[in-house]
This record gives C-alpha cells, structure tokens and sequence, in this order.
C-alpha cells in the first residue's frame, strides 16, 4: 500500500511542476527576483484552467503525503 502511494506522490509531483514550469511564462528570470511588469492581467482560458490544476494537484499531493504518514506509522 506504501509502495502505491509513493509512486503516486511521484506522479503527481512530476505532473505539479510541469504546471508550475507552463505558468512561468513571459516572467522571464526577473520574475524570480520579485521584479514586477508593471501590469496588471486576469487569468482567462487555459491559463486559468491551468492555475486551477496546479491548486488541485497541489492539494491532492498534501491529502496523499498525509495519509502515506498515517499508513507508515
């Protein structure tokens, strides 16, 4: 049952940074920093699609990491 839920938290957390990478875009390396556009944009379409996996994925990830603790221990 472990075995499961660990190659499950690898699938998802391959699947979770890919998200993350495809949001990055048009940030450039100054986006790391804090460095700001200056505008100001609402999410529409894919990329508000695509936020709303990255919320998903990221709580399916933390529901799974915990109850992988609770079968291990």
């Amino acid at each position: 049952m472990l075995t499961y839920l660990n190659i499950a938290q690898i699938i998802i957390a391959v699947v979770l940074i890919a998200a993350i990478m495809l949001q990055a875009r048009g940030g450039g390396l100054g986006g790391i920093f804090g460095t700001q556009t200056g505008t100001y944009r609402t999410k529409r379409g894919v990329e508000k699609t695509l936020f709303q996996l990255t919320i998903i994925l990221t709580a399916i990830f933390i529901i799974i990491s915990i109850f992988a603790v609770r079968v291990a221990g």
